[in-house]
């Protein structure tokens, strides 16, 4: 029973983000297109009304960025374990994810230099860009990174491959390149 309702909540959760993104522009899209893609059944979306999503993390003075081993393999994690993803529409060193993509992505924002942390990540693939609201936002390998409000705790990769505004999100590896590798069904891990 704890699997199915783990299930359930998190493919809940995936419909409420979704949702909660519908006028989400970036990428190719615009207003209008559809924002993201779920594979989440019918029936679950009346449970998307007991769904809540995670407020966004707030701006930290050193962005460490270490790397964990995962059913994905190794890849980027923050400062606290939690899961960090690359956007497909952006630009090198560009954040294309503004207004309600930032509510369910939100950027890793610091006031300070990023850090290399532990499992091989090199410092020298670590920078800041600067978002139009004048945020600094860590970027790896050129790449801006995020977070995914659909991850509940460290570990969780939720956000592999979901489709948003005509473009894609991936977690990285060490190397800077994003990891294509299918999102593993774990069914919820509750």
């Amino acid at each position: 029973m704890g699997t199915n309702t783990g299930r359930a909540t998190a493919m809940a959760l995936a419909l409420l983000c979704a949702a909660a993104v519908a006028g989400c522009s970036g990428g190719a899209g615009g207003a209008g297109t559809p924002a993201r893609t779920s594979g989440a059944p019918e029936e679950l979306a009346a449970a998307s009304a007991s769904a809540t999503v995670s407020p966004s993390p707030s701006a930290t003075a050193v962005g460490k960025v270490s790397a964990r081993s995962t059913s994905l393999g190794k890849i980027l994690v923050d400062g606290e374990g939690r899961t960090l993803y690359l956007f497909e529409a952006d630009k090198r060193n560009k954040s294309t994810c503004t207004g309600d993509c930032v509510k369910v992505w939100p950027p890793l924002i610091v006031t300070g230099k990023p850090e290399a942390g532990t499992g091989g990540v090199k410092g020298n693939l670590l920078s800041t860009t600067t978002r139009d609201n004048g945020a600094k936002q860590v970027t790896y390998n050129g790449h801006p990174l995020y977070r995914f409000t659909g991850d509940h705790k460290p570990g969780d990769t939720n956000g592999q491959g979901d489709f948003w505004s005509h473009d894609t999100w991936y977690v990285l590896g060490t190397s800077g390149k994003k990891n294509t590798t299918p999102q593993q069904n774990t069914g919820g891990g509750y």
